[in-house]
């Protein structure tokens, strides 16, 4: 679960890889299941880009946090 909580945009950028290729490769799939997979990927790719901001304003805070110590 932490290389999940480490890693979600690469992750993710293999899943959306890994469903093109499907969509690709298998023509016969019904146009709802795509949709329905399309919809799901776009929902996923918004809680990963909220992790990856919280990731990024935490390592924010950290280094402000570092920069005051250094300051002090």
């Amino acid at each position: 679960m932490k290389f999940v909580r480490t890693h979600p945009a690469r992750i993710y950028a293999v899943l959306v890889a890994a469903l093109a290729l499907v969509v690709h490769y298998v023509p016969d799939l019904p146009s709802a299941l795509i949709l329905a997979l399309a919809a799901a990927v776009l929902g996923m790719g918004e809680a990963v880009q909220r992790t990856e901001n919280i990731k990024t304003t935490a390592a924010g805070d950290e280094h402000q946090d570092h920069a005051d110590e250094l300051s002090a």
